[in-house]
């Protein structure tokens, strides 16, 4: 254990020794086809409470991370190159520890058209508290349990723009599965997660051809996105193991089909995200709805005050076994559920902001609290505050998992 904490503090060391030599060489770039930029942060997680497994970190886990991002563009402005890799380093979890290439795509435009190869990532949907219909890349899940950070997706993509809206059309292979926290990780399931015993319905198994379509149309104050899914689904069922002692994901073939709608009238935002999926036991629907109204310059201040409400429902039993032996596990603890957030923007030179969000289920009573505090320091550096606190401890939704995992990360960024 001691060897691998310091091959870990020395890969730290190296991420910061790499971020070192981009910056020394940022200043010979060429500005008229390339650029360069990117991130390099150090970040300390603490946990209050007791694990509440054996094994599991208690009190502080350091990591760091690294993610330049490398354009190019022709001198017609019609082709563009990019290349953003992703390295993290984690001196407690080793599945935390890994390295993904986010971005690597060539992207060409000609006239309407649009044609993207090589991996990237999508960004659908509207809402504040869950991003249903955001289906083509895959989480990465160890990096924090918010589901906003995304593994790069290979595809082949071609859009086009009309009078009427714009039309995509996505082909992928090469699935990418999803990462899960370690043995000693915190923030996991009751059993550690095999990744690499994972079990797929199809036979191509991660070349499985995965395609997608998509329609956009912003339309005076309305935004409105329709699209449909077939392919190996994002979110895998967790099986448990022969021998008791692990959760074994498995991933199946699913069709989705789904919605977002956004409408903007002044200080007023209504948002919709709704999808219906086959292929992961019962067919189900789920939806988030809410609206967020901001109040500009609060008591003559440069502050604006941002208050947003959603509901959240999902057709699915928070533990729904579904084969015969009931071993397949579909968690969601988003059934019934209302999101309460606030919003604070400064509006000050360092770009200061608040980010507060609360998540009650109407049955079982509460159950977290995230809040996102950042700050810019100086033109190059920012400083995160980020914290979760669990309350939920009904024993049939997943949230008891976390129960013990309430947690405060303080992330200090230099961008370059």
């Amino acid at each position: 254990m001691e060897k691998l904490r310091k091959r870990l503090l020395s890969m730290n060391f190296l991420i910061w020794a790499l971020a070192v030599f981009f910056l020394s060489k940022s200043s010979t770039v060429s500005a008229q086809s390339f650029d360069f930029s990117g991130q390099v942060a150090l970040e300390v997680r603490g946990f209050p409470d007791k694990s509440l497994l054996p094994g599991q970190v208690e009190g502080a886990q350091f990591s760091s991370f690294l993610e330049p991002e490398y354009r190019w563009r022709s001198a017609a402005r019609d082709s563009l190159l990019k290349f953003t890799p992703f390295i993290r380093v984690d001196t407690v979890d080793d599945k935390r520890t890994h390295f993904d290439i986010r971005e690597a795509n060539w992207r060409k435009i000609a006239g309407d058209w649009e044609f993207l190869v090589g991996a990237t990532r999508v960004f659908w949907g509207v809402t504040e508290s869950r991003h249903l219909v955001n289906v083509i890349n895959q989480i990465d899940a160890v990096e924090d349990i918010d589901e906003e950070a995304f593994l790069g997706q290979p595809m082949f993509q071609i859009a086009r723009q009309t009078s009427v809206g714009r039309f995509e059309f996505f082909l992928m292979t090469l699935f990418r599965e999803r990462t899960f926290a370690g043995r000693n990780g915190r923030l996991r399931t009751p059993l550690p997660v095999d990744t690499g015993a994972a079990v797929y319905e199809n036979s191509a198994k991660e070349w499985h051809p995965d395609i997608a379509l998509r329609y956009s149309h912003t339309l005076s104050d309305f935004d409105i996105g329709l699209h449909v899914f077939r392919g190996t689904n994002r979110e895998p069922s967790l099986i448990l193991s022969s021998d008791g002692q692990g959760f074994i994901p498995h991933y199946s073939v699913m069709t989705q089909a789904g919605v977002d709608f956004q409408f903007t009238r002044d200080a007023w935002l209504w948002k919709f995200e709704g999808i219906v999926r086959e292929g992961q036991g019962t067919t189900f629907a789920a939806a988030v709805a809410g609206l967020e109204y901001t109040f500009f310059q609060v008591a003559e201040s440069d502050i604006d005050l941002g208050l947003i409400v959603e509901g959240l429902y999902d057709g699915r039993d928070k533990l729904n076994f579904s084969d015969t032996r009931g071993r397949q596990i579909f968690p969601t603890i988003y059934d019934k559920d209302i999101f309460l957030g606030t919003r604070l923007a400064f509006n000050d030179v360092q770009d200061s902001s608040i980010l507060a969000g609360f998540v009650t289920d109407v049955v079982d009573g509460p159950a977290t609290l995230r809040v996102e505090a950042e700050r810019r320091l100086g033109e190059r550096m920012k400083i995160e505050l980020i914290g979760q606190a669990f309350f939920e401890d009904a024993p049939k939704n997943p949230v008891s998992f976390f129960v013990q995992d309430s947690f405060v990360t303080l992330r200090i960024s230099r961008f370059f």
